[in-house]
């Protein structure tokens, strides 16, 4: 009998749009509205890993501030345990932020170097259990520590004497300190060496199988996503254009733009390196002020007919695997 995983977020249609304003000169003229989500719905269960992928500017990482409250909504939902983020006001959601942290991108600039790295991972303690003596909070640093493979005797140093994967792993402390329930890691071993990337995915893994926290893992490299996630959502220009499973994704992606993603990720064998088929794409990624009608990605799909000019595109398929492709 197959146990059911219980939901902790519930994004429905999510919005996210920045006005720009005109070059014009005219003090009538509109402000030009950017949409860098464009009506995301996802799912994460307890224990669950959701790999979100996509180029740059395709707004993952405005996704990720958009969940934790760090930019508005502009509409839809995001649900967290039966409650609505987006209606909650500044202390109610100060109160949420104990359960959902965030790892961010650049190790090193997300640690403030003025504070040692005792301070640094001890704070967000202070921060909401002010009643917790020295010696409490100084048991439960050097614990956290010591499950990030960091010796507790470093607790005086300062960011700028550690290595990346190192900073990076004080960044996950600091998230793991409050015990929450789920972290969103922002591209977090993209600044990192190869070989320290792994060592930082396999460490949130084993943290996530000891703790059973929620991740949604945000990267570029689709090897990185495929190790680590159950579900990956494929982004393009904040539209969601694949979603499934990470198996059957993985084994057969059906949207052309996943295509071609997985076209350029190495492949550790020479010989099938050299005779793979990448599939090129052309053009750059158009402007989010000014997208384009109908599929957003029909401006560099090798596959675009007419119909894709003026169709209305959305997830086709089930909960296993789908895509926004009318070709499909």
């Amino acid at each position: 009998m197959e146990i059911k995983k219980k939901l902790i977020l519930d994004i429905k249609n999510l919005k996210v749009q920045f006005d720009i304003p005109s070059k014009s000169l005219l003090p009538w003229a509109k402000p030009i509205p950017l949409k860098a989500v464009n009506g995301i719905n996802i799912k994460l269960y307890e224990g669950e890993t959701l790999g979100v992928v996509g180029e740059s500017g395709c707004g993952k990482s405005t996704l990720a501030r958009a969940i934790i409250g760090l930019v508005p909504v502009t509409s839809g939902s995001v649900v967290w345990l039966g409650e609505d983020l987006a209606s909650l006001n500044d202390e109610a959601m100060r109160e949420k932020r104990k359960e959902i942290q965030m790892i961010f991108q650049d190790p090193l600039a997300s640690l403030n170097p003025r504070m040692n790295v005792g301070d640094i991972v001890a704070e967000p303690l202070r921060t909401f259990y002010p009643h917790l003596s020295k010696a409490e909070v100084k048991e439960q640093v050097k614990d956290i520590m010591n499950k990030v493979g960091l010796l507790p005797n470093v607790i005086n140093r300062y960011p700028h004497e550690f290595s990346g994967g190192q900073c990076q792993r004080i960044g996950i402390a600091r998230a793991l300190i409050l015990k929450p329930k789920m972290i969103i890691c922002d591209e977090p071993v993209s600044a990192l060496d190869v070989s320290i990337q792994a060592q930082v995915v396999n460490l949130l893994k084993s943290l996530q199988k000891e703790l059973g926290i929620s991740l949604i893992f945000i990267a570029h490299d689709l090897s990185v996503v495929k190790h680590i996630s159950d579900r990956v959502l494929v982004m393009y220009l904040g539209n969601e254009v694949e979603f499934g499973e990470c198996k059957p994704l993985f084994a057969e992606p059906k949207h052309p733009y996943t295509k071609a993603l997985m076209s350029a990720v190495p492949i550790p064998d020479p010989r099938l390196e050299r005779a793979k088929k990448i599939q090129m794409l052309e053009g750059d990624l158009p402007s989010p002020m000014n997208p384009p009608s109908g599929c957003v990605f029909r401006t560099r799909c090798p596959i675009a007919v007419e119909a894709c000019t003026s169709a209305n595109v959305t997830l086709k398929g089930d909960e296993i695997h789908s895509a926004a492709c009318i070709m499909q």
